[in-house]
C-alpha cells in the first residue's frame, strides 16, 4: 500500500471509511479526498511539534480535537487517534477543505461540546474524565445520527416531490406523517439543513486514523504491496481487517 516514493496510498482506506459512515459523502467533498491524500499528516506532525496553528484553529484548538478525537478512537492494544495525530489533521481538513459555513459550524461544535460538558460535569471537556466524555460524545452521536437520518428523509421528499422545498421533519419523526402546524421550526431538519458538527468531527476522526499510518499498519494488518494474491484467506473472529492496498 505504498507508492514508489514511500508515501502511503489512502485511496482504498477511504472508500472503507466510507463505507464505515454509511457510504454518504463527506464534507468537504472531493477536495478532502485530494487533501488527505498528500502531505496532510506530515504537515499535522509538524504543527503539533512546533505548537503553530492553522487557520482559525491554536494549537490548543487541535489538542482538544485530539481528545474528541482519542474518546472516538482510544488507544487499546494499539495506539488512539491522539498517537496518530489525528487533531491536527482535522483542524488542517477543515482549513483546507471546508467551506466557510462548515466551518463555522465545526467551530461553533467545539465550543457546544465544551459547554455542554459543563452543563452536565461542571467541568470542561478537557478536564473531565475518560468516562464522562465517552458518555456525551455517545449523546452526541445519538443526536447527529436523528439529525442526518431525518435530514436524508426530507431530501428523498423533495426527490420526490420537487415542490416540497420547505418541508421539514424533526429526528425521529415516521417519515410519513408530516409535521405538526405549531412544529418548532429552530427543531425542524429540512433537506437544505447543514451537516450535525459531530458527523463532521466523527467522519475526520474516522478517516484521519484509517488513512494515517498507525491505523493502516498497526490497527489493521499490513503487508507492503507487491505481495502475492490470496483470492480468500481464513477469518477467525475478532482478528483485526487486512489493511487495503494500492
Amino acid at each position: 500500500m505504498t507508492t514508489d516514493n514511500g508515501s502511503i496510498n489512502r485511496r482504498e482506506a477511504v472508500k472503507r471509511v466510507t463505507a464505515f459512515l454509511g457510504g454518504i459523502a463527506f464534507v468537504g467533498g472531493p477536495r478532502l479526498l485530494y487533501a488527505s491524500e498528500g502531505d496532510a499528516f506530515a504537515r499535522a506532525a509538524l504543527l503539533e511539534e512546533t505548537g503553530q496553528g492553522v487557520g482559525a484553529f491554536t494549537a490548543a484548538d487541535m489538542a482538544f480535537l485530539n481528545e474528541v478525537a482519542e474518546t472516538i478512537i482510544p488507544a487499546t492494544s494499539t495506539p488512539g487517534a491522539k498517537a496518530a495525530k489525528v487533531g491536527p489533521f482535522m483542524a488542517l481538513m477543515v482549513t483546507d477543505t471546508y467551506d466557510d459555513r462548515d466551518q463555522q459550524i465545526f467551530r461553533a461544535g467545539m465550543k457546544t461540546i465544551d459547554e455542554e460538558s459543563q452543563k452536565a460535569n461542571h467541568v470542561g471537556f478537557m478536564k473531565a474524565t475518560p468516562r464522562q466524555r465517552l458518555a456525551l460524545l455517545e449523546r452526541l452521536d445519538r443526536e447527529q445520527k436523528a439529525h442526518m437520518d431525518a435530514r436524508e428523509v426530507a431530501q428523498k421528499a423533495r426527490e420526490k416531490d420537487p415542490s416540497k422545498k420547505t418541508a421539514a421533519l424533526r429526528p425521529n419523526q415516521p417519515t410519513e406523517i408530516a409535521p405538526a402546524p405549531d412544529a418548532n421550526a429552530a427543531a425542524a431538519i429540512t433537506a437544505d439543513s447543514p451537516t450535525h458538527f459531530f458527523r463532521m468531527m466523527k467522519e475526520l476522526t474516522l478517516l484521519g486514523y484509517f488513512t494515517s499510518e498507525i491505523g493502516c499498519t498497526q490497527a489493521q494488518r499490513y503487508v507492503e504491496s507487491p505481495g502475492r494474491f490470496e483470492p480468500c484467506i481464513p477469518y477467525k473472529r475478532g482478528e483485526k481487517s487486512w489493511a487495503p492496498h494500492a
